[in-house]
């Protein structure tokens, strides 16, 4: 059908923007410091948001309050990856971020199947093998960001649903108040180096703008048009291929070089991640049976605030 297939292109699109973003991110922090691609990231999302919060209308004072709120968690995410992709490959970035999807069930639900857990056993080995080089070896820095960015970005997403489940909040709106909220935090770290800017190419610009609005406002609003119009199965399928076109930007476009151990680590994460959604789905599923109606709007929930 048309319109499925429009809808499995926009998600898969979204994949491969997001996928994109860490070696985006890292060549973008190659050419800047970190506090100002951070801040720029923020700032020209918060821009077009105040345009178009002229005809979308203002936050009301709930929306302002959350948006605050999960401002601050999102820009503890963002610190942790800008810096850990600074510091290791895109690849292995693309990766290790991947996990949010194992860790947010297990913060959110708490009990979880045996068999889950055996999945996110399988990401553990695989990210062990991805840091590993050509021997087993301790994560390096930029790694441990990853993972430290992984846990937190969980933290959020269950935050997310916390805070907005049966409240009247528009989701445009509280993202306007998080990138508004971003920007001023992130205004004072990076001002002793704004004189910088004036030297900066136009690469290095274009691809700022390219987190701030592809990578993040267009990319929100894509995402929540196309959970609407498909199932949750299928797009956590699509979206869930994040990891593996990170990992092609890294290699075919950043030149990143991997062993067979890294190889091998990429392909147990990929299938530990979609084992345990798989798991943590079924699961839902079943013990939704007993209250029709829920399972898919949670299904659907969940999607809508993965990212």
């Amino acid at each position: 059908m048309p319109t499925t297939r429009r809808t499995d292109a926009v998600l898969l699109a979204l994949a491969v923007v997001w996928g994109s973003s860490y070696l985006t991110a890292k060549t973008a922090t190659d050419a800047l410091p970190v506090p100002i691609v951070l801040f720029l990231r923020y700032a020209i999302g918060a821009l077009v948001c105040l345009a178009a919060l002229r005809g979308a209308g203002a936050p009301t004072r709930d929306e302002r309050r959350y948006g605050s709120l999960l401002g601050l968690t999102q820009a503890a995410v963002l610190v942790l990856e800008t810096y850990g992709v600074a510091h290791t490959s895109a690849g292995n970035a693309g990766l290790i971020i991947s996990l949010t999807l194992v860790l947010t069930p297990v913060l959110d639900r708490g009990r979880l199947p045996g068999r889950f857990f055996l999945a996110v056993a399988v990401c553990v080995a695989g990210v062990a093998l991805l840091v590993s080089g050509n021997g087993l070896r301790a994560p390096g820095a930029g790694d441990l960001l990853m993972l430290g960015a992984a846990v937190v970005r969980a933290g959020h997403v269950v935050l997310v649903g916390r805070v907005t489940a049966g409240r009247a909040v528009r989701p445009f709106q509280v993202t306007a108040v998080q990138t508004v909220v971003g920007a001023v935090l992130f205004l004072l770290p990076a001002a002793p180096g704004l004189p910088v800017l004036a030297r900066t190419g136009a690469v290095t610009w274009v691809q700022l703008v390219y987190l701030a609005l592809a990578c993040g406002l267009g990319a929100f609003l894509a995402q929540t048009w196309a959970v609407q119009r498909t199932s949750a199965t299928r797009a956590s399928l699509l979206l869930g291929t994040e990891p593996v076109w990170a990992l092609l930007a890294g290699v075919c476009l950043g030149g990143e070089r991997l062993t067979a151990l890294a190889v091998l680590g990429a392909a147990l994460i990929v299938a530990g991640t979609y084992g345990a959604q798989s798991v943590e789905r079924a699961q839902r599923t079943a013990s939704a049976a007993a209250v029709p109606g829920t399972a898919a709007d949670r299904a659907d929930t969940d999607l809508s605030r993965a990212r």
